[in-house]
């Protein structure tokens, strides 16, 4: 009877969630530069309403949430695999890869389809994330915080080989406009890549056990009978692949993966079959809010997504570092 009441209140507090999490769906639909009205839509019909509704704005608000889940839990995947609460896409050079990979795409192959574009970035994520393994691998980390130091100066020097070869090739400009974390122009026909990430969010979700059990360590997952190895490789394809599916749609998020996961750590705990609802639904609501206040703040024009959880990440960057170095002392 107690574990049916606890599980019970679990539900209604996630269903609580989702809940929250439409009506900021609704608030990102409302809110705007145009004034969209309810009252002209469904009563009078307006054809404008109706184009500003299905084109723009509801594109646009799904895009903010699959991005939203997708980033929030490859972060989680990437701490997993790292066993690192200070390490995601963005502070692994997983980002700066994939951003990497759409410039060779701009130079090489300029016509190539989204998907190839997409495809492209996937490879040079997972190298890049492979990279950050790699090195991680080659030498004892005496302190928690130099795996992500390793993750910024790896990144860094990919984010200068990038820059090199786009102001070499006079492509910062539309550099620049691929990888801004901007939603601005996601419209209807744009940004239906992200299902996919949504689609490997579920894979993630139906291996969340296996993640919980590598982040236990190499030793202790093959003492349960699990291939360490397969587990790492399948969870560097999805972050990669949900990386570059953000990155090509909508540009760099950068410190999703970051304050979420650790946000719901501290809250759940670590184990991934119970906390990666809540890391989606978080993650979800998160982009939402970011991109209402940007909407908001200076309006009529916008602050981009990027820039504003760029600062709410540095400030919680700062956060966990300082919180690690009280508990040490």
């Amino acid at each position: 009877m107690q574990s049916f009441h606890f599980f019970r209140c679990r539900l209604l507090k996630l269903f609580g969630a989702l809940f929250l999490l439409f009506v900021l769906m609704g608030a990102s639909v409302m809110v705007g530069v145009s004034e969209l009205s309810l009252v002209s839509l469904f009563t009078n019909g307006d054809a404008t309403a109706q184009l500003l509704l299905f084109e723009s704005r509801v594109p646009r608000t799904l895009a903010l949430v699959l991005a939203g889940v997708g980033m929030a839990v490859s972060g989680t995947i990437m701490q997993m695999l790292a066993r690192n609460r200070f390490v995601e896409p963005s502070t692994a050079g997983t980002v700066e890869s994939a951003s990497l990979g759409i410039l060779a795409v701009l130079l090489l192959a300029p016509g190539l389809p989204v998907y190839g574009k997409m495809l492209v970035s996937t490879l040079f994520a997972l190298a890049g994330t492979g990279i950050f393994l790699m090195i991680l691998r080659q030498f004892p980390l005496r302190s928690a915080l130099m795996v992500p130091l390793v993750g910024i100066m790896l990144g860094g020097v990919i984010s200068a080989i990038t820059t090199f070869f786009a102001y070499r090739y006079d492509m910062m400009q539309s550099l620049s406009a691929w990888t801004t974390g901007d939603f601005s122009s996601v419209i209807k026909g744009r940004y239906e890549l992200l299902w996919l990430s949504l689609a490997l969010t579920i894979a993630a979700y139906a291996a969340a056990d296996r993640f919980t059990v590598i982040g236990m360590g190499e030793q202790f997952t093959t003492n349960l009978g699990l291939t360490y190895i397969q587990v790492v490789r399948f969870g560097l394809v999805i972050v990669s692949m949900v990386t570059a599916c953000v990155v090509v749609t909508v540009g760099m998020v950068p410190f999703l993966g970051l304050i979420v996961p650790n946000i719901v750590s501290m809250a759940m705990g670590d184990r991934l079959r119970r906390s990666l609802p809540w890391i989606a639904l978080t993650g979800a609501g998160l982009v939402l809010v970011c991109d209402i206040a940007g909407r908001i703040v200076i309006a009529p024009f916008e602050i981009p997504v990027g820039t504003v959880l760029g600062v709410l990440g540095s400030v919680f960057f700062l956060y966990l570092v300082l919180r690690k170095q009280s508990r040490a002392t």
